[in-house]
């Protein structure tokens, strides 16, 4: 297994983990939207890590991410990233 792949699996279980944990604090109560939750939770720190690395260059940061930059665009205006 390559180093992508090892961090790959790490993310992976760090989620795994956290949803495991979510569900257990739930109580009994029942879970709503879980899908848009986790997306919403992972989608801004990744896109401010990755705009981060790419020192700011939106352009360098959709390719990195692999999505079009105007999808980039809106997702950096809808999270409210500087």
């Amino acid at each position: 297994m390559n180093k992508g792949q090892d961090r790959q699996n790490e993310i992976g279980e760090c989620v795994r983990r956290s949803l495991e944990r979510y569900f257990r604090d739930l109580d009994g109560a029942k879970p709503g939207e879980v899908y848009d939750m986790v997306l919403h939770a992972v989608e801004k720190p990744m896109i401010e890590v990755v705009l981060d690395h790419a020192a700011g260059n939106q352009t360098e940061a959709a390719e990195v991410l692999g999505i079009n930059r105007n999808t980039l665009r809106k997702k950096i205006q809808m999270h409210r990233i500087r």
